[in-house]
């Protein structure tokens, strides 16, 4: 047998290869834990037979990823969403579970012996009903987030769907247990549980929150990231210890833990400490999720295994879509609602391995069951990725409605000449909408978020709804008669999308792009970006500014020093264009000149270092190509004809450098 340190050991290692496999193929790094969890089982290769040994730390992931849920559910954001939450998302589980009791009946009465022969009762049905109303908020939330649906008609119904899907385990977790008793005990069971499940509750959130800010005020004024972290893990643990000896579940003490840390201030420095923890343990318990699967009754009852594959993901389509349309959203919505959510979700695990602790689920259908729900996340990315196209086929108002759209951008922007188009009508899209205004420059931006696009729509301001990282918003926009596009959201994902789209549309337009720090730099500008403004960079150059300002360094040189860091970091910003209204004291400092060659310029087709403009004191800040790609001053770079050079250098020399250039001296 091995020892404990050799199976932590192996499971980390294995750990490690199933995320480095899936980041490489696009997949929740959640698939590649269970299938290396499925390849090192006892069924598979067996490296690991010993699981009660790496239990503990499967329940530990578990429980911070109910603490991480709590965090999420706090009572403003349950009121502001509960029409969705309290009412789709109800309806939905609820119709789930009924439907998984339906067919278990139905079953019985057509197929009574096969029924018998798999041990499934009205329990066990209500388990795989529980487990199959969940869906992955895993994989669902980070490919919207990834596709910037987040705020989307469809992206908000999802969400409210998901936050009672989530919130719905801790009464299933209550329920499951006392199923295990029949008649009058298993009411007495489920009312005594339910009894103390209210109590609990209701003692903490009525003192809780007040005690909860009280000792994390107390241990953040001791200013120590290790005692911080520390009692993070004690609230946790102990509140699970609590209800656990209270005999309700580890993972509902966890849930409580995280509702009373959200109402606190230190709910967004929690959610960053605590992160780690949950990842690590949590891929921990899907390793032993997978580590439970059984290749070879799957293999002997593969259309079993395809059936409750096939028809969970169709029945909860439909459901949901039907279930979405009834609550008033639009066909094509409704239908992307349902693709987004038909697949099983980490929950189910937890629900599953639940009810088969008790002994409500067979052995027999846990492996079959477990395979089908590991399928249905696997094709779960598949039906986002292509959710667009099926729903245009199976819905012509869908079509249509998107056509309307276009056309009401395109009727904003037909107008337009060497317009602007900002992409994310954030805080920094409306800071450059108004400097635009004040220069007189159109614009047009497009934004996801349907209240922040009506009111600025009411306040006369040109946003429309529409997403930035599609080609048709793009080009409704005016994109092909656009001056400049700005990305202004710090999306890396999203922001290559649309230099993609920009450079095969459009390769004259250039693109900047705003991000949190130079992380994807290069990314950024290989893929065509004029320039990328780093958030972090800025807001150090604002920060040493104001403390220079403070200590006494007079306000003109703190504006040079500033000027002088831009200068070394932004190439189309180092110097300044010449203008009518320069000042007389920055007349003799270095500026920017901008020269297009004609056909005609005897240096095109040359290298840039054969140039020589260093020797009348001039140097290549950067060479925008006739194709509209920005490239740096490369001596080896061969000049063309149409392409723009921007010169740096004082008046003078400029003027003696335009002169080499255009006339071939």
């Amino acid at each position: 047998m091995a020892s404990t340190l050799e199976l932590a050991l192996l499971y980390l290692v294995a750990a490690v290869l199933g995320v480095v496999v899936c980041r490489s193929m696009s997949l929740p790094p959640m698939l590649g834990h269970l299938v290396v969890g499925v390849l090192i089982g006892p069924n598979a290769l067996a490296l690991a037979k010993d699981t009660a040994s790496i239990k503990y730390l499967a329940e530990f992931g578990v429980v911070f990823l109910m603490f991480v849920i709590g965090l999420e559910f706090n009572l403003p954001k349950l009121r502001s969403m509960r029409s969705l939450v309290f009412g789709l998302g109800l309806s939905q589980v609820l119709l789930t579970i009924a439907g998984a009791l339906l067919g278990n009946a139905l079953m019985v009465w057509a197929f009574g012996f096969t029924a018998t022969a798999w041990q499934l009762g009205w329990q066990g049905a209500v388990v795989l009903g529980g487990a199959m109303a969940m869906s992955s908020t895993a994989i669902v939330v980070k490919m919207m987030a990834e596709r910037l649906e987040l705020e989307s008609e469809h992206g908000r119904r999802v969400i409210g769907v998901l936050l009672f899907q989530d919130l719905a385990v801790v009464p299933l977790l209550v329920l499951i247990p006392a199923l295990n008793d029949s008649g009058r005990g298993m009411a007495l069971a489920l009312a005594a549980a339910l009894l103390k499940a209210a109590l609990l509750l209701a003692l903490l959130l009525a003192g809780g929150k007040r005690v909860m800010r009280w000792w994390l005020t107390l241990v953040a004024r001791r200013k120590s990231d290790e005692l911080f972290v520390l009692n993070l893990l004690l609230i946790t643990l102990g509140l699970a210890w609590l209800t656990e000896h209270a005999g309700l579940s580890l993972a509902l003490g966890a849930f409580v833990a995280g509702m009373l840390v959200a109402e606190t201030e230190y709910k967004h420095q929690v959610e960053t400490d605590i992160r780690p923890f949950h990842d690590v343990l949590l891929g921990l318990f899907f390793i032993t999720i997978g580590m439970k699967l059984d290749w070879r009754p799957v293999h002997d009852h593969w259309p079993l295994v395809l059936a409750l594959t096939s028809v969970p993901v169709l029945a909860k389509f439909v459901l949901v879509a039907v279930l979405t349309r009834l609550f008033g959203a639009a066909p094509g919505v409704a239908l992307r609602t349902g693709l987004y959510l038909a697949q099983a979700g980490e929950f189910g695990f937890v629900l599953l391995a639940l009810g088969g602790q008790h002994g409500l689920v067979a052995p027999q259908w846990q492996s079959p069951v477990l395979a089908s729900m590991v399928l249905s996340m696997l094709v779960a990315p598949v039906l986002i990725l292509y959710s667009n196209r099926i729903v245009m086929r199976l819905s012509s108002s869908d079509w249509l409605l998107q056509s309307v759209q276009l056309t009401s951008i395109a009727k904003r922007s037909i107008t337009t000449q060497a317009h602007v188009i900002i992409c994310g009508y954030g805080r920094s899209g409306q800071n450059l909408a108004r400097l635009l205004d004040q220069e007189h420059i159109a614009y047009m931006a497009l934004d996801l978020d349907p209240d922040r696009v009506r009111q600025a729509a009411a306040a006369g301001q040109s946003v429309v709804f529409g997403d930035a990282a599609r080609l048709q918003s793009l080009m409704a926009a005016g994109l092909a008669r656009a001056a400049a596009v700005v990305i202004s959201y710090p999306n890396t994902a999203s922001a290559l999308k649309i230099l993609q789209l920009v450079h095969a549309h459009a390769p004259k337009v250039p693109v900047v792009v705003r991000t949190i720090d130079d992380t994807d730099l290069e990314r950024l500008r290989q893929a065509g970006a004029a320039e990328v403004v780093p958030e972090a960079i800025e807001g150090s150059l604002m920060l040493a500014s104001h403390a220079l300002a403070l200590v006494g360094v007079p306000m003109r040189r703190v504006i040079q020093m500033a000027r002088d860091a831009r200068d070394a970091r932004y190439g189309l910003l180092r110097g300044y264009f010449h203008g009518a209204d320069d000042r007389s004291d920055e007349l003799q400092q270095e500026r920017l000149l901008s020269v297009t060659l004609p056909a005609a310029a005897a240096c095109v087709g040359h290298p840039l270092g054969q140039l020589a403009l260093h020797a009348v004191g001039v140097r290549v800040v950067s060479v925008r190509l006739a194709a509209g790609q920005v490239r740096g001053a490369d001596d080896a770079l061969r000049v063309g004809a149409g392409d723009t050079l921007v010169l740096s250098g004082l008046p003078e020399p400029l003027a003696l450098a335009e002169a080499k250039l255009l006339g071939g001296d």
